[in-house]
């Protein structure tokens, strides 16, 4: 396994030390060589190394269905569509998430309802989404915000009480654990995004994990334009490779040979990157406790599988700290606009007070694996300093 960066120095330009990204991936010579192979076989398509890659995450998740698909957002779409979801349903989903969630909802014809966070955790409001659910709901969306982890026994209880089905979005939360148990070997549905910056990356890609091999088997035709070749068995058996039928509605999700080749790279690096995140993790709060106006969020680290790392900055002074971290080099974000103030989901009559009291607040600081030590001191020293901390900040 490739060593992570910990004390590698800066990269200078001029007088002018490199950027610090807030987020990117961590790829080597290992994806590199694995794309290679994939370039030899020569397809490039849905191929072997999509499959394996699907047997590796079963192996990893103690998920019995896995099915790999294009994107984090094919992978909500896919499912909700799989499971019926569409004109006149209702699925609840919190708002402050990225509108890839609110997107594939609306794909599906269905409504997205936006509910509250708690506002220690941003992690869903469970008690605000049971008190949203009417005849109308189909599924709830929880989002494991941050690579945090929803409640499963709440969530196993909203469906029981209510009868909806649970799409969990876990596209922040790859290989997180709840009470011992990874994210994806329980639950209803559970989505995962494989993009550039996530905990791990396959370039582009995402996949649905479930306990349901029915529900599986309709991700499978859908994910590939609702096509059933197992039905033409027997007419490619009397030589006949071209037959095959469509079974259902379907969409141009599958993923490719050559990011399943990132992916299986990337796989066997996931328990190192989980490590170097929580490293850095700990480092900030270690740091930030004792600043006043700053307040990370409650995180346990040792289930939590960050993906970024928020703060939340008092008496509206987060712009002017992102803009002096800025002026260090340092990039930050905000992660998100709430999807009930973007024009296209927007509702008067929705007022959800945590949220838009986090968008005020919140703050990304930069949060992978190729930070070095020096990178995260750096970061660290520049927040303090805009508080008046200075040297009495721990590093």
């Amino acid at each position: 396994m490739t060593a992570l960066p910990s004390r590698a120095p800066l990269v200078e330009r001029g007088d002018v030390a490199r950027r610090v990204k807030v987020s990117r991936g961590c790829l080597g010579a290992e994806e590199l060589e694995a794309v290679r192979g994939a370039f030899e076989y020569g397809y490039f398509g849905l191929a072997h190394l999509v499959f394996e890659f699907e047997q590796a995450l079963r192996d990893y998740l103690g998920a019995p269905e896995v099915v790999a698909v294009s994107s984090g957002t094919a992978a909500l779409h896919v499912a909700l569509d799989a499971l019926g979801v569409g004109a006149g349903d209702e699925v609840i989903v919190p708002s402050l998430t990225f509108v890839a969630a609110f997107q594939a909802i609306a794909a599906t014809g269905a409504r997205p309802v936006p509910c509250d966070v708690e506002p220690e955790t941003l992690l869903p409001d469970l008690d605000h989404v049971d008190a949203l659910i009417t005849a109308r709901t189909k599924a709830v969306m929880p989002v494991h915000y941050a690579g945090s982890v929803c409640d499963p026994e709440r969530l196993a209880a909203l469906r029981a009480r209510h009868g909806v089905r649970i799409v969990e979005d876990a596209a922040h939360a790859f290989g997180a654990t709840c009470r011992g148990r990874r994210v994806g070997s329980r639950g209803d549905v559970i989505c995962f995004s494989f993009d550039s910056i996530k905990n791990i990356t396959c370039g582009e890609g995402g996949a649905v994990a479930c306990h349901d091999a029915s529900l599986a088997r309709v991700v499978r035709q859908k994910r590939a334009l609702g096509v059933d070749r197992a039905r033409g068995a027997g007419a490619a058996s009397r030589g006949a490779d071209w037959r095959f039928d469509v079974v259902t509605r379907g969409y141009r999700y599958h993923m490719s040979n050559i990011n399943a080749a990132i992916g299986l790279a990337q796989l066997r690096k996931v328990e190192a990157f989980l490590a170097r995140r929580r490293a850095i993790c700990r480092r900030y709060d270690r740091a930030f406790a004792a600043i006043d106006g700053l307040r990370p969020l409650r995180v346990d680290y040792d289930e939590a599988a960050p993906h970024i790392y928020v703060v939340r900055v008092a008496a509206g002074r987060r712009d002017a700290l992102m803009e002096h971290l800025a002026e260090a080099g340092i990039e930050t974000g905000i992660n998100y606009i709430p999807n009930h103030l973007h024009p296209l989901f927007s509702d008067p009559a929705v007022r959800l007070p945590h949220t838009e009291a986090a968008f005020g607040e919140i703050l990304t600081l930069p949060l992978h694996c190729a930070l070095s030590d020096e990178d995260v001191d750096r970061v660290i020293e520049r927040v303090a300093s805009f508080f008046g901390a200075g040297r009495e900040v721990p590093l």
